[in-house]
Parts: C-alpha cells; sequence; structure tokens
C-alpha cells in the first residue's frame, strides 16, 4: 500500500511539473504571434515596403478616398483574412498593415496571422507612417 501511494505521489508531481512547464512555455510560443500584432515601427516597415511588401489600408473606404499610401490596397479590417483567401494571396506574402492609429491594422494583422499568413507587419497609423516617410535617414 506504502508503494501505491509513492506511485502515486510521483504521478502527481509529474503532471504537477509538466502543468508547471506548460504555463512558463506558453507565452514562449505565442510571442510571435503577439509581437506581429504589435510591431507599428514606422522605419521597419517602410524597409518592408522598399522591399516590395504588399501595403494593406484596413481602414473603411471612405476613409482610404480621403488620403492612402502609394500602391496601397483598401481591405476594412473585418474583411481581411476572407478576402486574402478569396484572392488567393500566397500564405507567404510579405504585407504591411495600417490603419488611422494602429488598433484596427492589430486586429487584422492578428485575423491573418490565424488564417496562417507569416510575413504580416503592422505598420501603424497612416499620419504615423506618412510623418516617418517624409523625416532623412539617420
Amino acid at each position: 500500500m506504502t508503494h501505491n501511494l509513492v506511485i502515486r505521489g510521483q504521478s502527481l508531481m509529474r503532471l504537477a511539473l509538466l502543468s508547471l512547464q506548460s504555463l512558463v512555455l506558453m507565452p514562449l510560443l505565442l510571442m510571435p504571434m503577439m509581437a506581429s500584432a504589435a510591431d507599428q515601427d514606422p522605419a521597419i516597415a517602410w524597409d518592408k515596403i522598399a522591399a516590395g511588401a504588399m501595403v494593406l489600408d484596413v481602414r473603411t473606404p471612405e476613409e482610404f478616398a480621403e488620403g492612402h499610401l502609394a500602391n496601397a490596397v483598401n481591405i476594412p479590417f473585418e474583411q481581411v483574412a476572407e478576402e486574402f483567401a478569396k484572392r488567393g494571396i500566397a500564405k507567404d506574402t510579405p504585407v504591411v498593415l495600417y490603419c488611422r492609429s494602429g488598433r484596427r491594422s492589430s486586429i487584422a494583422t492578428e485575423a491573418l496571422v490565424a488564417a496562417g499568413y507569416t510575413q504580416t507587419y503592422n505598420g501603424g497609423g497612416y499620419s504615423t507612417l506618412v510623418e516617418a516617410q517624409k523625416k532623412p535617414a539617420k
């Protein structure tokens, strides 16, 4: 009977250690997805655009009509993943997303990552990107 209690105790200890490892490792596994949603460095966004990334404006068509980045494609943030699939856009296509403040582009970036897109970058807000483009490189 003592032997059974020892075995049972060891099993519970292993289970506790596995649970603890999961709690420690889970944030590390999720970090790449979280980072993509929070990117928002205009210099990096412009480097990616200069290297040929697709420029995706996720604001409303009305906001897009008021002004947008050169060569930008407009797909409202709620429709991004569905529209990418419908258009057959490859999952490894480099894409820089932006909106007014970075909130909607963050949501759209998360949706694309969840759909399997691997080269997304949240460029943040439109006016921030415009201002960064005007500044001379350091």
